[in-house]
């Protein structure tokens, strides 16, 4: 996982390098077609196209990378505090997992 994880930041730090697209690509313009690939996301669930689910997770992922990389550019965060954030957050918001708290059904996770 974790090659195919570096190889795909590889292939989008190449392609904000030297595609003529992507580098123009800023968070604002990026937005848009954000959007546009989490609908898609939706659809595939709703049509239980499971190949093409598979496919849009990968535009988001690469959309999520691509955000990164400009916020890197930018010295604001990278990738890795991007993963670290949301581990941290999830954890947070987990304490039945995570932590001691004690729960008996999902409502009392929700109220949590």
């Amino acid at each position: 996982m974790k090659e195919s994880f570096e190889d795909l930041v590889k292939v989008m730090k190449k392609l904000r390098k030297e595609c003529l697209w992507d580098k123009e690509q800023t968070f604002e313009t990026l937005v848009p077609h954000t959007l546009e690939e989490a609908q898609e996301i939706a659809e595939a669930v709703e049509k239980k196209d499971w190949e093409n689910l598979k496919e849009e997770l990968g535009d988001v992922l690469y959309h999520i990378l691509f955000y990164s990389e400009i916020a890197e550019e930018k010295e604001l965060f990278d990738i890795k505090a991007v993963m670290e954030e949301a581990g941290k957050k999830l954890k947070r918001r987990h304490p039945h997992v995570f932590g001691d708290v004690k729960v008996s059904g999902v409502e009392e996770i929700l109220e949590n």
